[in-house]
């Protein structure tokens, strides 16, 4: 069946850096879009990026614009998201998650969008 693994996750400080990796399998993954969010706790969870199913669309909120890059490699059925410049303000639980692409450049940043999900990862940004 469909199944997103998170990894990359940890303790990192201020200004620095990590790379989360979203290992799929069950599905076609180069039909999919795929999304990055995050929940922090007692908050909603959030889009951070998403990306077409092609490579060829992206999105970041704004919150992250600038900082972080999502990516893929369809060959390898994995999806990344480089997060530089991170601060306490990140400290969440990301998790990816793939939607059925609609069209070409489909790419939603919703979390209602996206019906398949990861276990998550957490990322936590302290001194």
């Amino acid at each position: 069946q469909l199944q997103l693994v998170e990894s990359g996750g940890g303790l990192v400080q201020p200004g620095g850096s990590l790379r989360l990796s979203c290992a799929a399998s069950g599905f076609t993954f180069d039909t999919y879009a795929i999304g990055w969010f995050r929940q922090a706790p007692g908050k909603e969870r959030e889009g951070v990026s998403c990306i077409s199913s092609s490579g060829g669309t992206t999105k970041y909120a704004d919150s992250v614009k600038g900082r972080f890059t999502i990516s893929r490699d369809n060959a390898k059925n994995t999806a990344y998201l480089q997060m530089n410049g991170l601060n306490p303000e990140d400290t969440a639980i990301y998790y990816c998650a793939a939607s059925r692409s609609r069209y070409n450049s489909y790419a939603p940043l919703r979390v209602y969008d996206y019906p398949n999900w990861g276990q998550g990862t957490q990322v936590t940004v302290s001194s």
